[in-house]
């Protein structure tokens, strides 16, 4: 058995089993509503810096297959949940969660009351918090200490920690096949910290894809003589990401056709002159209902989000709101009234979630051949 307590700013502490890595560590803590896909949430680039509540009360009973990473390898600072599976039974897993996590030094704590957690950071907001697991009982009050004197990780541009140094690419791929098939565009991807899935549904079209690091120039980006460049999803404040705001700027500018998904949206939206704002608690699920503005449909999309676009600031810009969340207001997409831009706060690409946002994919690239026309 290993001990594991979790100690909050607010001075409060919650004793558990322990899991993973015999360790301590510091982050962000926040909540996620997905019910599957904790592989794919734990390797999310956009959790890099956080300590990661599982709403779902059962945990890691389908163990862990590589297949169904999102990155290299975990991305979260701890993981908080309310049982462990510590048997997992399914044909493709490799590993259990617990062991997974304890191979990648990553903290877990179980045991403890998620609901009324959550509850928490929903009134209070999200809170920084230290995770630690030992093979011996925690002093709470020690601990308890070292939680309030921790910074906020959002302070630090975590973008450029996880993207990639050096330019990757990706061959188009032939759709169920597998195999190599000829480009019909190529699309540069600004790696903010990229889930392998935009990967794929970009190279599933056809598209020879080009990830470059997220502090590139664009001249670096023009380079690569792009069709098209997607700035992609990552962690903490968009405006800590100055090099990648500047470079959406100068695309825009050139009137290069953009699509930015999440962080990447934010990104265009302070390309543009509008601004951003921290969210309360965030959105991070697979359940959250969004509304096209332009035919009134909805959608159930897949989040990973603590930021937002303010609405406000898109007032007097040539930029018009196109997605909105049903459950908050918050803006949910943009697009520019003259230029080819796309920007969704959601994830198409849709690993874990439904699929019935991937059309954006198809959306991004018709705005390519209509830029390809009129030049």
């Amino acid at each position: 058995m290993k001990y594991a307590a979790l100690a909050l700013e607010d001075g409060s502490v919650r004793s558990g089993v322990g899991f993973g890595a015999v360790t301590k560590s510091a982050g962000e803590v926040v909540f996620n509503t997905g019910m599957v896909g904790y592989v794919q949430s734990i390797t999310d680039p956009s959790f890099f810096g956080q300590i990661v509540c599982q709403t779902y009360p059962l945990i890691g009973n389908y163990g862990v297959d590589p297949d169904e990473f999102e990155s290299d390898g975990p991305k979260i600072r701890g993981y908080v949940i309310s049982e462990l599976c510590r048997r997992p039974s399914h044909y493709r897993s490799r590993q259990s969660l617990d062991d997974w996590l304890s191979a990648a030094g990553i903290p877990g704590i179980e045991g403890i009351d998620t609901r009324e957690l959550t509850k928490t950071l929903r009134i209070k907001g999200t809170l920084l918090g230290l995770l630690a697991v030992s093979p011996v009982p925690i002093d709470e009050d020690v601990l308890r200490r070292e939680a309030a004197t921790l910074s906020d990780p959002n302070l630090t541009d975590l973008v450029g920690q996880v993207s990639v140094k050096e330019p990757v690419i990706y061959e188009a791929v032939m759709r169920g096949r597998g195999e190599i098939t000829p480009a019909e565009k190529t699309v540069v991807l600004v790696d903010c910290g990229v889930k392998t899935n935009i990967i794929r549904c970009l190279t599933r079209r056809t598209c020879r894809v080009i990830r470059v690091p997220s502090q590139s120039t664009v001249e670096e980006i023009l380079h690569w003589s792009p069709d098209g460049v997607l700035f992609s999803n990552g962690p903490g404040d968009p405006k800590k990401a100055e090099q990648a705001v500047a470079a959406a700027s100068g695309l825009i500018e050139r009137s290069i056709p953009v699509f930015g998904i999440c962080l990447g949206n934010q990104i265009l939206a302070l390309a543009l002159g509008c601004d951003t704002y921290k969210l309360k608690f965030g959105h991070r699920g697979q359940n959250h209902p969004v509304k096209d503005l332009a035919t009134g449909r909805m959608y159930i999309t897949s989040q990973n989000h603590g930021y937002a676009v303010d609405r406000e600031s898109l007032s007097g810009k040539p930029v018009a709101e196109i997605f909105s969340n049903c459950n908050d207001g918050t803006t949910e997409g943009i697009t520019h009234t003259k230029k080819p831009l796309l920007g969704v706060q959601f994830h198409p690409e849709a690993a874990p979630g439904p699929r019935d946002t991937e059309f954006l994919f198809d959306r991004f690239l018709d705005m390519i051949d209509k830029d390809h026309a009129v030049r």
